[in-house]
């Protein structure tokens, strides 16, 4: 990895350093997450369910010993059509002190983007929060939306859900 890449998830040190990113699809459109916020990924298991919780949090898997909460990204972005198979997988990811299991419809590759390539997150009218965004990333004809994955799933790993990953 570059020398210049910033560890810091802050949103002004995104359009300021190199930054690698860990592209993925959620219907039709494509993410990215910072690529060291990602510790493995693996192909989509049914979890084991816990009552109460809410729609996107699947349940939870053991990761070698560690108690894992799966959310299904796409239920928390809205998507209305959610299938799972063969291509489904989970991106294990490092949110602070926490691990947490991320379903996407698929992975696709890690990109590097230079400052010149990522864009302020425009004003949009919508009921997604742009705190939850980093910036809008473009590579050649592809755009990717980057997500402050540690911002975006605060709500569900530090407030309404019980489960530690100790």
């Amino acid at each position: 990895m570059p020398s210049s890449f910033a560890a810091s998830s802050a949103s002004a040190g995104a359009l300021t350093q190199i930054r690698e990113f860990l592209a993925f699809k959620i219907a039709n459109e494509e993410y990215g997450v910072d690529i060291l916020r990602v510790q493995e990924i693996r192909s989509y298991e049914k979890p084991t369910t816990i009552a109460n919780a809410p729609e996107h949090v699947k349940g939870v898997m053991n990761l070698r010993g560690v108690i894992v909460p799966i959310i299904d990204l796409r239920i928390k972005l809205g998507v209305a059509e959610i299938q799972y198979n063969h291509l489904t997988v989970v991106i294990v990811l490092s949110i602070g002190q926490r691990v947490v299991g991320a379903v996407v419809d698929s992975v696709s590759d890690v990109l590097t983007l230079e400052p010149s390539q990522l864009r302020p997150v425009p004003a949009l009218d919508s009921n997604f929060d742009r705190e939850h965004l980093l910036a809008i990333g473009s590579v050649d004809e592809r755009m990717l939306i980057l997500l402050d994955i540690e911002k975006f799933l605060a709500d569900t790993v530090f407030d309404k859900m019980a489960i530690t990953a100790h």
